[in-house]
């Protein structure tokens, strides 16, 4: 008859202080591991990161290069294109939005070109070119008063720039008294209009016979000279900044801006 018996455990004759050792040793190990994948795990995270943001830097960099390349051939819709793409990679680069309001300054688009000047001296108030931009825009916005403010301003940051007096601010002057002396003149016409429509020789009573009425007539039609000069009046400024009323074809040239559509150039802080 077959005895019966327990059958032996593979490794029951292993001592127990081994099968700890053992098994700390893994635990060890496994929480080594864990640790090490964890640090490995953020430092690609990181790593990706870094890339990413040099790339984009890098191919904003280029897209700048490029919209500046395209707006020295007058192909400025193309370049605007260009830096729109760059600034939706670097948002807070003020040269790209500096290079864009010089843009279109040029293409008469007057309130978007203050806009992204507007945003440029935002990113960095400190720079005298950014608000020489936003100057040289709001004067095509006909804003000639924030015009004026925004070229002291970069005249007091960089006061040795020459075109910021000889040119923007001296021309931005030039404008104020223009505007000056035009609301002026629109002041005189609706008074010596208002004249006319009640004058007091229109008010009386006249003998047809007598001559009080050839003298109203006269007094009336002198008003209405004064008036029809008045009308053919234009307001201009020499060159010296003096203002002048010219009547006639004298009047019929308008001043260009200075330095007109020599404006766009890459900038550099």
């Amino acid at each position: 008859m077959a005895s019966f018996g327990w059958k032996r455990k593979v490794g029951e004759k292993v001592s127990k202080s081994v099968v700890q050792q053992f098994e700390e040793a893994q635990v060890s190990h496994s929480g080594r591991r864990q640790d090490e994948d964890e640090v490995d795990w953020l430092h690609a995270v990181k790593r990706r990161r870094e890339v990413l943001l040099e790339d984009c830097e890098a191919k904003s960099k280029r897209l700048k290069e490029e919209g500046s390349s395209l707006a020295e051939q007058g192909r400025h819709w193309e370049a605007i294109k260009k830096w729109d793409e760059a600034i939706q990679m670097t948002p807070e680069n003020p040269l790209l939005y500096e290079m864009k309001s010089q843009v279109l300054t040029i293409l008469r688009e007057v309130f978007p070109a203050t806009k992204a000047a507007e945003m440029a001296v935002k990113l960095r108030p400190c720079w005298w070119e950014g608000w020489q931009t936003l100057g040289r825009a709001q004067l095509n916005l006909g804003e000639v008063d924030l015009a004026i403010r925004s070229f002291q301003v970069a005249i007091h940051l960089w006061p040795s720039e020459s075109s910021l007096w000889q040119e923007d601010l001296a021309w931005a002057l030039k404008l104020q008294k223009h505007n000056a002396a035009t609301k002026q003149k629109i002041r005189e016409e609706e008074e010596t209009e208002k004249q006319i429509l009640s004058a007091p020789e229109l008010q009386q009573d006249y003998d047809f016979e007598s001559e009080e009425v050839l003298d109203a007539c006269v007094a009336v039609a002198e008003r209405q000279t004064r008036y029809e000069e008045l009308k053919r009046t234009t307001v201009v400024i020499d060159a010296e900044g003096n203002v002048k009323n010219v009547t006639g074809e004298d009047g019929s040239e308008e001043a260009v801006m200075p330095s007109e559509g020599q404006f766009v150039k890459a900038r550099g802080l």
